[in-house]
């Protein structure tokens, strides 16, 4: 019998990959599924089903290596695709739960104790798979965490020259530096004892959702000082420019292509459209696409839905705009006074937009004052805003 549900589980595979991947479409616990290929949820899953049902029919060695090779990949690959480890848990109950019902006319024509020595098998090696799917995705992270660690020792160094020279603001700065590097360092600490003892069951996960902590409040802390090095570097002009013939709608259709994951996680549509002639435009590139980068990033998150439409066009005078315009939440008079100003951020400090800096559009402002252009905001509450830039050709 221990024959048969091995085969029975190798032909009814198809059949269980599919109801899993349809099931996980459905379940609202696993929101970073939605927008990956069907190919990449599937993953290596055929691959451990195809081992289960071989330690089903037979125990060999090199089959359970096999298992555990699959299993450490698959947590790889969903670090690299952003889940969380509440997603992957879930998304093996679910698998579990389907292995089980599509296999309960085989398991029942068994005896009592063989169900229950199948049921165990099946169950020990579900747990095995997702442990080592957890231990990947911990190593996955912490290889992520040193990243975040080694670029906040390359930035320290200019960081301290920028406050060493330059006062105004530094105790602002400092107000806004002082969460994330406190929850860096408490998380840190946390991790560090957490690592010395064995990464197994809520151990692991535990460990697991205070590197992810510790990685985003990192690359917020990352954010904000880089942005706050771009002013500095504005303000004391050391912003050097590379004007040259630039194409500009294939430079911003790669920016809107980039960011189109981001809406798309938000249902949100990106409608980008573009009359000017490639090469037309002289410009500086590089911060261009900070430009446009900065703008429509911003109008993704200020928007909950509907749309954002990229336009540039060739304007009269020899000059081109482009144009960002969101169905976002809008502003009111005093905001609109105030956007391009440092720190400022829309809503209250409890509603602030995460990854919020207030330094984004400030660096916009400054990079279009850079390269010539004038930058004009339309907005009316409640009804999205408009961000109009125009530059010479």
């Amino acid at each position: 019998m221990s024959q048969d549900l091995g085969k029975s589980l190798l032909a009814k595979t198809d059949v269980i990959i599919e109801s899993w991947i349809a099931a996980i479409r459905e379940d609202v616990d696993v929101e970073s599924s939605k927008d990956l290929a069907y190919k990449s949820v599937r993953n290596s899953i055929p691959l451990v089903m195809e081992a289960l049902a071989t330690i089903l029919s037979q125990s060999i060695s090199d089959r359970h290596q096999k298992l555990e090779d699959n299993g450490w990949e698959h947590g790889i690959v969903r670090a690299e695709q952003g889940y969380d480890v509440a997603e992957i848990v879930r998304e093996y109950s679910l698998l579990r739960t389907i292995i089980f019902d599509v296999l309960t006319p085989e398991l029942i024509a068994n005896s009592g104790t063989e169900i229950i020595e199948k049921v165990k098998t099946i169950d020990s090696t579900l747990d095995r798979v997702i442990t080592l799917s957890l231990e990947s995705y911990l190593a996955t992270r912490l290889k992520e965490l040193e990243q975040v660690r080694s670029q906040l020792i390359l930035t320290n160094q200019e960081l301290t020259r920028l406050v060493a020279t330059q006062k105004e603001d530094v105790s602002h700065m400092a107000h806004e530096l002082k969460s994330p590097l406190n929850a860096i360092m408490g998380f840190s600490s946390l991790l560090l004892q957490q690592q010395k003892q064995a990464v197994k069951g809520n151990e692991t996960s535990l460990s697991l959702q205070m590197t992810e902590k510790v990685v985003s409040n990192g690359r917020q802390l990352l954010r904000l000082i880089n942005d706050i090095l771009e002013v500095s570097r504005y303000e004391t002009g050391k912003i050097p420019l590379n004007i040259e013939p630039c194409n500009v709608r294939s430079l911003i259709q790669i920016v809107v292509e980039t960011l189109t994951i981001s809406a798309n996680q938000k249902d949100l549509e990106i409608i980008f459209n573009c009359d000017i002639p490639p090469e037309k435009v002289q410009t500086d590139s590089l911060r261009l696409q900070q430009i446009v980068t900065n703008l429509v990033s911003n109008a993704i998150r200020y928007t909950e839905s509907g749309t954002i439409t990229v336009t540039c066009s060739v304007e009269s005078g020899d000059r081109w705009s482009l144009t960002v315009a969101d169905t976002g939440i809008g502003l009111n008079p005093e905001a609109q006074a105030q956007i391009f100003e440092p720190y400022y951020r829309v809503g209250s400090k409890k509603g602030y937009s995460e990854g919020s800096t207030g330094l984004g559009l400030t660096i916009v402002d400054k990079l279009v004052k850079l390269l010539q252009g004038t930058i004009n905001l339309d907005s009316e509450l409640g009804k999205g805003s408009t961000f109009k830039v125009i530059f010479p050709l």
